[in-house]
């Protein structure tokens, strides 16, 4: 019990909450130099804050999460340097649920969620772009627009003014119809987002990256050191329209304002990556991250979280205690994730499988190994 009373003064991030004190701090603080950017945030757009039903899905998540001591230095130190946090470990350890921790506890607004699959792509994270929408709706604007000579092509006569005839004069063809404006059709992604220029940093969780493609880790390298892009569909049009309205990942209607197709962030965001370890990063990827391996959580560890998310207090009652320690012994014989005690004492606090005889097949039902050759 002695590290939950461990509190370091250079740390912003506690994990227990109420740290409005701690983010003006986050805010207030001094970038490195080489992680010092200059993105000019548009003042019409204000990100969603600590309010409405994407916030309170993120601080009912954030808010039961139990750091250990060693992942609180780890994750302040990439909070100081402004890098992302690479979070490994096996399934269940609680790697995603750090990023709503982290949110949750320094009151920075809902998490930004990129998952990632095979054939996630960079610019998937950045923004997306319907040209086929906008194509389609070019031509049924056309369709729309009349092909008949406008009536100012035949000038009427003027009242009581003879007119003398004259060769009939050719139709003029109708105006092309305009095309309709890119803004409908780009919205920011996740981590285009994320970029934005703030005065306060967004959590980006960008989720089991190690599913991806061999080639995003390298592709994130350069957003991770310019902390911007460019939108090449916009940068085109920039003589033209040089600052485009577009949608956000929170909000296709919240139209922040892009000037010459670049998203150049101000305070580089608080970006999470985790991986299940089903592969390798290139040594260029890991040098630009700050890593941090979660091991599964102990006897004192289980105590806290069932503590924290469930209000039970293991010591209270031997049946507890005896969920805890089969918990530990399963887990010998292949991995298994936290939320699975969780749910077993969750039913056990409903009087669901409670006959000493279903014991068995209660923790098989419950506690099923996700490896292992029972899985």
């Amino acid at each position: 019990m002695e590290a939950e009373a461990v509190v370091k003064d250079w740390w912003l991030y506690h994990g227990t909450g109420e740290g409005t004190d701690r983010r003006a701090r986050l805010e207030a603080g001094f970038p490195p130099p080489w992680r010092d950017f200059t993105g000019a945030p548009d003042p019409g757009y204000a990100p969603p804050g600590c309010a409405g039903a994407a916030w309170e899905r993120t601080w009912r998540r954030g808010e039961g999460y139990v750091p250990d001591e060693p992942e609180k230095d780890v994750v302040n130190t990439a909070l100081h340097l402004r890098r992302p946090l690479l979070v490994t470990g096996k399934p269940g350890v609680g790697k995603s649920t750090l990023a709503y921790s982290i949110a949750s506890d320094l009151n920075l607004g809902p998490v930004l969620h990129w998952p990632i699959t095979s054939r996630t792509v960079l610019r998937d994270g950045l923004y997306l772009y319907d040209a086929i929408g906008r194509l389609q709706e070019a031509g049924l604007e056309q369709l729309r627009t009349p092909g008949a000579q406008p009536a100012a092509a035949v000038p009427a006569p003027a009242p009581d003014t003879a007119v003398a005839p004259s060769a009939p004069s050719a139709p003029s063809a109708p105006s092309a119809p305009s095309a309709p404006s890119i803004s409908r059709y780009l919205r920011l992604g996740p981590l285009g987002t994320a970029l934005l220029p703030q005065d306060r940093p967004r959590v980006l969780l960008v989720d089991e990256i190690d599913k991806s493609d061999i080639d995003l880790p390298g592709d994130l390298l350069t957003v991770f050191e310019d902390g911007g892009f460019l939108i090449p569909e916009l940068a085109r049009l920039a003589q033209e329209d040089p600052t485009v309205a577009i949608g956000t990942d929170d909000d296709p209607d919240a139209a922040v304002r892009i000037t010459q197709g670049r998203v150049q962030c101000r305070y580089f965001p608080i970006v999470v990556l985790t991986s299940n370890g089903e592969r390798d990063f290139p040594p260029a990827f890991l040098r630009r991250c700050v890593r941090l391996h979660l091991e599964p959580p102990g006897p004192d560890k289980l105590a806290r979280i069932v503590r924290r998310r469930l209000g039970v207090d293991i010591a209270s009652g031997e049946e507890y205690q005896d969920l805890v320690q089969a918990f530990l012994d399963r887990g010998e014989d292949g991995d298994l994730a936290t939320d699975q005690l969780l749910n077993a004492i969750q039913l056990r606090l409903a009087g669901a499988w409670s006959a000493p005889a279903d014991r068995e097949r209660f923790l098989a039902t419950v506690m099923q190994h996700l490896t292992g050759p029972t899985a």
